[in-house]
């Protein structure tokens, strides 16, 4: 007897199954023989979709997430910096 794993998929793959879905040019079950994918997965990655999609039209929340985290990797290249030199002149 074999264990049968789950399947893992992509965010793009559910984006754009979800999106068939939220077109309803075919009906759930005709998506889901397509998809190979259960209808009750689809409706969840609707929901899903149709709940974020504010996420795509913010501004700046990113740029200003890197900003912070900058500050830290600049000091810590630094560091690295000082800690290279210091082991070439022992060797």
């Amino acid at each position: 007897m074999t264990k049968q794993t789950r399947r893992k998929f992509s965010s793009a793959f559910k984006a754009k199954v979800a999106l068939e879905a939220i077109k309803e040019k075919k009906t759930l079950s005709e998506l889901a023989k397509q998809f190979e994918v259960n209808p009750v997965m689809i409706s969840q990655w609707k929901a899903a979709f149709l709940e974020n999609m504010a996420v795509a039209f913010e501004k700046g929340k990113s740029k200003d997430e890197a900003d912070v985290d900058t500050q830290e990797l600049y000091a810590q290249i630094g560091q690295q910096k000082v800690e290279i030199e210091f082991l070439k002149k022992q060797a």
